[in-house]
C-alpha cells in the first residue's frame, strides 16, 4: 500500500510532509531548547533570536519550545479520535450487513442521529458532563467522526455480501466471523484506509479548533491550536506569531488529504501500469 502511495509525486511530498511531523511528533520534547513551561519575565514577546529562535509569547515562553512539545499532543489526540472513529464506524458497518435486518435498522438510526448533532454543542456537553481533558475531548470527536467510517465501509461491504462466492462460502458451512475475516475485510481495507488519511486531517482540524477555543486541553499545555489562539491577540506585538502553527496544521492536514487521494486513485494508477505494460 506505502509503495501505492509513493507511485505518485503528491503522495510522495505527503509521506514526507507527514513523516517531519511525526518526528516532531516523537522527539519534539527532546528537541526542545528550552522548557515549554518556564516562563521569563525580561524576555516578553521577543522577536527572534539565538537563544529563542521564534521568539517568546505573552509569558516568555519560548515559541519553538512549545511548538515543539504541542506537536506531540496535537498530533496523539487527533490519532486518538480517528482510533474512536474507527472502531465506532467500522464494527457496526460491518455488523449491519451479515448480521441481519434488525442490527441494520438500529446501526442506521444510531449514525443518523449521530449525523445530526451540532459539532460544537456536543463537544463542549462532552467535556462538561466528563470533565476538561483530552481523553474526554477525544471521544466526542471519535463520535462525531464515527459516521465518516461507517457509511463508507457500509457501502463498500455490501457489494462483496451479495457476491457469489461469499454466498457459497456461508452455504459450505462458513461462520460469519470467518466470511468477515476472509472474504469481506480485504475488500474494505483499502476503502477504510481512504477515509481514515481523511479523516485524521479533519480530526486535527476539530482538535486544533477545541484547543483554540479552551475545550479538552487546559492551558499552560502547549498545543498548536492553542498557540493559535494565544498568538492571534498579540498580532501588533508579534504579526508573524500565528504562522507557523498555523502552517503546521495546514501543512499536516493537506498531506493527510494527499495520503488519501493516493491511496483512492492507487488502483487506477495500477491497471494503467499494466496495461501500459501489456501493449509494450
Amino acid at each position: 500500500m506505502l509503495r501505492s502511495v509513493v507511485a505518485s509525486r503528491t503522495g510522495t511530498v505527503s509521506v514526507a510532509v507527514l513523516v517531519f511531523v511525526a518526528l516532531l511528533a516523537v522527539a519534539g520534547p527532546w528537541l526542545a531548547p528550552h522548557d515549554p513551561l518556564l516562563q521569563d519575565p525580561q524576555a516578553i514577546l521577543a522577536g527572534a533570536s539565538a537563544e529563542h529562535w521564534l521568539g517568546t509569547d505573552n509569558l516568555g515562553r519560548d515559541v519553538a519550545s512549545r511548538l515543539l512539545a504541542g506537536s506531540t499532543l496535537s498530533l496523539v489526540a487527533a490519532l486518538e479520535a480517528v482510533a474512536v472513529g474507527l472502531v465506532l464506524g467500522v464494527v457496526p458497518a460491518l455488523l449491519s450487513v451479515h448480521l441481519g435486518r434488525a442490527v441494520e435498522w438500529l446501526s442506521l438510526r444510531l449514525m443518523e442521529a449521530l449525523v445530526t448533532l451540532p459539532f460544537l454543542v456536543f463537544a463542549v456537553a462532552m467535556t462538561a458532563l466528563l470533565g476538561n481533558g483530552l481523553q474526554q475531548a477525544m471521544l466526542a470527536v471519535g463520535v462525531l467522526v464515527a459516521p465518516g467510517f461507517y457509511r463508507v465501509t457500509r457501502a463498500a461491504a455490501l457489494p462483496v455480501a451479495t457476491a457469489q462466492y461469499v454466498e457459497a462460502a456461508v452455504l459450505a458451512g462458513a461462520s460469519p466471523w470467518t466470511v468477515l475475516r476472509r472474504h469481506v475485510w480485504p475488500k474494505v481495507v483499502p476503502a477504510v484506509a481512504v477515509s481514515t488519511a481523511s479523516l485524521l486531517g479533519a480530526s486535527l482540524v476539530i482538535v486544533s479548533s477545541l484547543t483554540f477555543l479552551g475545550i479538552g486541553i487546559t492551558p499552560p499545555t502547549p498545543t498548536w491550536g492553542g498557540m493559535l489562539a494565544t498568538d492571534l491577540q498579540y498580532l501588533f506585538q508579534r504579526p508573524f506569531g500565528p504562522f507557523v502553527p498555523a502552517v503546521l496544521i495546514v501543512a499536516t492536514v493537506w498531506a493527510c488529504n494527499g495520503i488519501a487521494d493516493a491511496l483512492r486513485d492507487a488502483p487506477a494508477l495500477s491497471a494503467e501500469r499494466k496495461v501500459a505494460a501489456h501493449v509494450g
